[in-house]
């Protein structure tokens, strides 16, 4: 039992930030009488609350992996694209098999995150995941094929390029009738499965670090702002300066300023 009247402050301070015994640490703080205790102890406990919830909310997202996991299927991959609808850059498709149950704090739709935090989730996802991989499909790729059909090229060709063959693929919305192993397309995936909120986050980041490249050779677009969206400071660019060679020609208003037959 901790004798905690016999601890100082700051060594009260150095067990909770090392959660060392944690649980017991709490209950012995809880009856000492010091007011500096009892507002350490008041932090922590809420701290641990918010924590014990972000748990809860993570693991709910495992409810689709569940039903492979339940069949012994624990290499699940999740499937997510960034970039259909911008007017210029590519299309990024990622896929991700994470670890059964993986813990990630903040881990969610890469939509519902801000931008520094998906950097920070990216590096560890590309650290702790058991297989990624990222696949670009570029401009020339969109036009000609049109963008659903080399978003579903991309998604196949990103299954394929996973390191780990998957057992089972969970995939954001777009139906892959040629996969040959277990899988489903929910609507709003990234909302329901980690997996897929994974790769929806290694998708955002490898296309936005992207069109930050090309922004240095554009720099007259802003793509490093709006990475290839048409806000209104990009449609006056696409007017004053005319496409440039990012620019997809079978996207408006690139399509009606641009006549060439062959795309």
């Amino acid at each position: 039992m901790i004798n905690i009247e016999a601890l100082s402050i700051r060594e009260i301070e150095d067990r909770l930030q090392a959660k060392q015994g944690l649980m017991e640490l709490l209950d012995a703080m809880r009856t000492d009488p010091r007011k500096a205790v009892q507002k350490l102890y008041a932090q922590a406990l809420k701290k641990a609350q918010k924590e014990a919830k972000e748990q809860e909310r993570i693991l709910h997202l495992y409810q689709l992996e569940q039903a492979y996991y339940a069949q012994g299927l624990y290499e699940v991959a999740g499937v997510d694209e960034a970039g259909r609808g911008p007017v210029a850059g590519p299309v990024a498709i990622a896929a991700v098999i994470l670890p059964p149950y993986w813990v990630c704090q903040g881990l969610n739709d890469s939509k519902k995150i801000s931008a520094q935090k998906r950097d920070v989730l990216y590096d560890k996802i590309l650290k702790e995941a058991i297989a990624v991989s990222c696949i670009m499909k570029e401009r020339e790729e969109i036009d000609r094929l049109n963008i659903y059909q080399a978003t579903q090229q991309g998604m196949y060709d990103a299954i394929a390029a996973l390191s780990v063959s998957p057992q089972a693929v969970l995939i954001d919305a777009m139906p892959l009738p040629k996969l040959t192993m277990l899988h489903q397309s929910p609507v709003h995936g990234d909302a329901l499965s980690a997996s897929i909120a994974a790769a929806s986050i290694v998708a955002k980041v490898t296309r936005d670090r992207c069109m930050q490249k090309w922004d240095v050779v554009y720099p007259q677009y802003g793509f490093a702002i709006h990475k290839g969206y048409l806000t209104q400071a990009h449609r006056d660019a696409i007017m004053k300066f005319g496409p440039c060679p990012l620019h997809r020609r079978s996207f408006e208003p690139i399509k009606s300023m641009v006549k060439d037959d062959s795309l």
